[in-house]
């Protein structure tokens, strides 16, 4: 049964007058999500205590709701673990990749990928001493780069710039070949588009719940492990809640069976409940259908900027199948045009240095929204509206 689009944005908290198209940094609210806190508030914290833990099921929730999210992306039941950062899950993954490796000293990765995962390369790299090292290429050289040095093939599936999409199934398969263990960071795809971790052989795979999946601001991150790695990955962080018995608390760690060795540290239960409201909007949908929906609103969107928007660039690629849901266009003034256009209602993002990036999710962005949106971008370029003082001015958070 197709997606009822309509239906799907009016389960979600959208303030009047804004055309959101920032979801790729933080997912608006679902409008069950503050019940679901308040119960979790109320009738667990409030009347249960600490009794929670057992009561409420919270000390199981990492493990349930990571199976919720393993089925949006692939993954094979019981592989998935919720809990802690991205940054955390990224050093995480990236360090039993690296154990499991052990003659190779080369992570490889791209230009493209996001800082804070290259900076986890980086200081696992000066922690491990040793001739480690964090290699980089262009995102397009990526697949060429790897060879029999490589130790792990470190990628961001979809470019947090541009939009960009690396194909999984064939550099996983190429790492493979050559030797090599895959970390690939979901943040841009989880709940944006299909992702088949089972399919493409991926060893692990990490990503944020904030953005696509609407968990709110500080969400826990989520890891995969591949089964056939489950039982064999070390856990570089050894924490209380990944040990085989924590209530035995015994002074020597010992992991715990499969995807369960990977959970660190107590679990985010208030934010668990927010992810647990945003899943339920998932129910029934097909990844699929909500990336080709968000493709045929990205093709709006560029076509739209490029006939009526002077001085834009399009940074996204052009094809469907390098694309994933977001469309960023660069400006030397792309900081300034884009808090003219916040003021303006139309909330996308700025990523230095001149990248004007929007997420196009179509469970609550529609056409009326795109074309709103082009208008008013148009305006905004068509009159110099952004060159004001106001605009040049950076916030903290871009």
């Amino acid at each position: 049964m197709p997606i009822d689009f309509a239906a799907k944005k009016a389960l979600f908290h959208l303030p009047e007058g804004v055309i959101y198209l920032d979801g790729n940094s933080l997912g608006p609210m679902v409008k069950t999500a503050p019940a679901a806190v308040d119960r979790v508030v109320q009738a667990e914290w409030g009347e249960l205590l600490i009794r929670g833990w057992n009561k409420a099921g919270w000390m199981a929730q990492p493990a349930a709701l990571g199976n919720r999210v393993g089925k949006l992306i692939g993954a094979e039941p019981g592989t998935v673990v919720l809990g802690d950062t991205l940054s955390i899950k990224v050093y995480q993954a990236l360090a039993s990749a690296l154990e499991m490796t052990p003659k190779r000293r080369v992570i490889l990765s791209d230009t493209g990928n996001f800082p804070s995962d290259l900076y986890m390369a980086e200081g696992l790299c000066r922690t491990l001493g040793g001739q480690y090292r964090l290699k980089t290429v262009a995102p397009e050289e990526a697949m060429a780069a790897i060879d029999e040095t490589t130790a792990v093939v470190m990628l961001t599936e979809v470019d947090y710039r541009t939009g960009r999409r690396h194909h999984m199934a064939d550099i996983t398969a190429r790492a493979h070949e050559m030797g090599a263990i895959t970390v690939w960071d979901l943040a841009h795809s989880a709940g944006a588009l299909p992702v088949d971790l089972a399919g493409a052989k991926a060893d692990f795979a990490v990503g944020c719940t904030y953005k696509y999946l609407n968990s709110g601001p500080g969400g826990p991150a989520f890891i995969y492990v591949a089964p056939r790695h489950a039982e064999v990955a070390r856990p570089a962080l050894s924490g209380w809640l990944g040990h085989a018995a924590p209530f035995a608390f015994d002074l020597d760690y010992r992991p715990g069976a499969g995807i369960e060795r990977m959970r660190v540290g107590t679990p985010p239960v208030l934010q668990m409940a927010t992810l647990e409201a945003a899943m339920d909007v998932w129910n029934g949908v097909d990844m699929a259908e909500v990336h080709a929906q968000s493709l045929r609103l990205q093709d709006q969107f560029i076509k739209g900027v490029e006939a009526r928007v002077k001085g834009l660039t399009l940074a996204t690629p052009r094809s469907h199948l390098m694309r994933g849901s977001q469309v960023s266009f660069r400006h030397p003034e792309g900081y300034a045009i884009m808090q003219a256009l916040i003021a303006e209602g139309v909330i996308g993002d700025f990523r230095a240095p001149d990248i004007l990036r929007f997420g196009f999710t179509p469970l609550y962005i529609d056409e009326d929204d795109v074309a709103r949106a082009v208008s008013i971008l148009a305006r905004i370029i068509d009159y110099g509206t952004w060159d004001k003082p106001e605009f040049k001015a950076r916030a903290a958070v871009t």
